[in-house]
């Protein structure tokens, strides 16, 4: 591999990282396309699984950080995360049947999706308090399952759909669900990374170039985040839109 796809893969992952950190969640769903389009990979396979295992580690890191503050919500999540861990696993098998064009045309319907998400008005309301009964097992199970299996079938975090499940099933505040959503967008990355990884459909030089860049581009957003912040819905709806419009064109092409 020469060094061009490497430092635009670098690029692409400074971006992501760039867009998550003063977003939050949907960013990483660029990674994919920016694989296709960019960096020039042909296989949607691979860029999926490549991408899938760097939403991971960025996730990781990003958990550890929520920890140490306390936000996450230890039991709730790791609920969550068991039941969707399943939904992951098969997600990725049903994605490396279909025909990569049919499956990026689905991504491209995805990424619609999550930009309209983060379009939709927050609610900030919830208990912050809120503690794990047996009973929301019956809640938190199901929403696991099926957001395990869309982020595993197309190779995304699925924190667009894990928080606000997070919140229906206990009641927890939308800090708390965003912080305990990086547990299950930790392992549904790593679990739908590995399966590409034993089907030999994973770019390991990619892979390392779209988390070096990440890093940096984290790094880059900190100072940024703060001048923001009495504009985050005009800049939130901004970057939807720029996902749609990537979505579009990727539906078009």
């Amino acid at each position: 591999m020469t060094i061009e796809p490497l430092l635009l893969a670098a690029l692409g992952g400074a971006l992501i990282g760039l867009l998550l950190t003063l977003f939050g969640g949907g960013g990483s769903v660029l990674a994919t396309p920016w694989l296709i389009y960019v960096v020039g990979l042909t296989d949607t396979h691979a860029a999926i699984g490549t991408s899938a295992a760097a939403v991971a580690v960025n996730a990781a890191t990003g958990l550890a950080a929520q920890a140490r503050a306390g936000r996450v919500k230890w039991p709730c999540a790791s609920v969550f995360a068991a039941a969707g861990l399943a939904g992951a696993l098969i997600g990725a098998q049903l994605a490396k049947q279909v025909d990569g064009q049919a499956l990026l045309h689905w991504f491209a319907v995805m990424m619609i999706a999550i930009a309209v998400s983060m379009l939709l008005p927050r609610r900030r309301a919830g208990d912050p308090d809120v503690h794990f009964t047996p009973a929301m097992t019956f809640r938190l199970a199901p929403f696991g399952l099926l957001t395990g299996l869309a982020a595993g079938f197309f190779g995304i975090g699925g924190g667009f759909l894990i928080a606000p499940g997070l919140m229906a099933s206990t009641g927890m505040t939308l800090a708390n669900a965003a912080a305990s959503s990086l547990v299950s967008v930790s392992l549904f990355g790593s679990a739908t990374s590995l399966s590409y990884a034993l089907s030999g459909q994973l770019v390991w030089p990619l892979f390392g170039a779209l988390v070096a860049g990440g890093a940096v581009g984290t790094l880059a957003a900190l100072p940024l985040a703060r001048h923001l912040e009495s504009r985050a819905v005009l800049a939130r709806t901004l970057f939807a839109l720029m996902v749609i419009a990537v979505a579009v064109y990727i539906l078009l092409k």
